[in-house]
């Protein structure tokens, strides 16, 4: 459906471009948002981008009489997340990937930090479960236990807040973004003549982002890539380990990103947009950590249940609606 349909739907889709344009909300195709009109639940597609929502057909129906009596989703091109919108009771639901809310998450702490900075909020803390059936069963139970709750936040994995409209659900987003903003660390400049003359050499490029350089060069974001997994999209897009070039040399098919320590950072020339968006917001994410946070990483049951088939389609579908409509329809 487009804007062509009920009122609401507009409103569902400018916010989702609002949101699908701010990287420090979202990244590529990673977040989803939804409204429940009648017996219908509208949501983004799967691999879907917010960020095209207002040129795009990027919402599917679910009937949610269905979901109830079968307490599943089987629409072929719905959000791996449909479940967790279908059993929250509110109207509207936005799921992002904030980078200032994973900041948080990412911490052994972070249901206590949390809760210094939600107070008055009727927020839930979710601990880490995977995407699809689980995480919309957690969400259920918490509703339970909570049932006023309009702001969920995901460990690992991002944020969930809820509203009777697309306005009230924005105000909402906005006011918990306040409330969680970190500023991010500041770091040293890069060494650009020696990643020159590595670049001459290997298959690299340097990063269209001169930001991006402090994932090499700030000694805290080094460490806390190299002792993990942040999160799914971090597994699913970039891999689980941070490279150096001397990993790469002899692969024929490099990572998206190698790290020089202390000098800077260099991309692959094969990196795609979907991949490019993961690795800046990641940057964004581990530059706002504090060096002395106690960090949960994702265990290695944790990845290994991430990295399956399913998740190379949904990598695939992400990478092919990069683009956008108007880009594709010229192909």
């Amino acid at each position: 459906m487009t804007m062509a349909g009920p009122p609401e739907i507009k409103q569902l889709l400018d916010l989702s471009a609002r949101i699908g344009n701010d990287a420090l909300l979202v990244q590529a195709s990673s977040g989803n948002t939804s409204i429940k009109l009648g017996d219908t639940l509208w949501i983004k597609a799967s691999g879907k981008w917010l960020a095209h929502a207002a040129a795009a057909e990027i919402l599917v129906p679910v009937d949610l009489a269905e979901f109830r009596e079968k307490g599943n989703v089987n629409h072929p091109g719905a959000s791996i997340e449909t479940a967790m919108h279908a059993v929250l009771p509110h109207r509207v639901v936005i799921h992002v990937h904030s980078v200032n809310a994973l900041a948080w998450a990412v911490r052994l702490d972070a249901r206590e930090r949390l809760a210094e900075r939600l107070n008055g909020l009727d927020w839930s803390w979710i601990p880490y479960v995977n995407s699809g059936l689980p995480l919309a069963q957690a969400i259920e139970a918490s509703i339970h236990a909570q049932p006023n709750a309009t702001v969920f936040v995901l460990a690992n994995h991002g944020l969930v807040v809820c509203g009777e409209s697309c306005a009230a659900a924005e105000d909402l987003l906005h006011e918990v973004e306040q409330r969680l903003a970190v500023p991010a660390r500041t770091s040293a400049g890069f060494d650009e003549g020696f990643l020159s003359e590595i670049v001459a050499h290997f298959h690299w490029t340097a990063p269209d982002s001169t930001a991006l350089h402090a994932l090499a060069t700030d000694p805290v974001s080094r460490r806390i890539l190299r002792d993990g997994v942040l999160c799914p999209c971090q597994a699913v897009f970039l891999g689980t380990r941070i490279a150096s070039t001397q990993d790469c040399e002899g692969l024929s098919e490099p990572p998206a990103f190698a790290i020089v320590e202390g000098r800077g950072v260099l991309t692959s020339l094969r990196i795609s947009a979907s991949q490019r968006a993961i690795l800046n917001g990641l940057l964004e994410i581990v530059q706002r950590i504090d060096a002395a946070a106690p960090i949960r990483y994702l265990s290695d049951d944790e990845v290994s249940t991430l990295l399956n088939e399913d998740a190379h389609r949904y990598r695939l579908c992400a990478e092919q609606n990069a683009a956008g409509p108007k880009s594709r329809s010229n192909q």
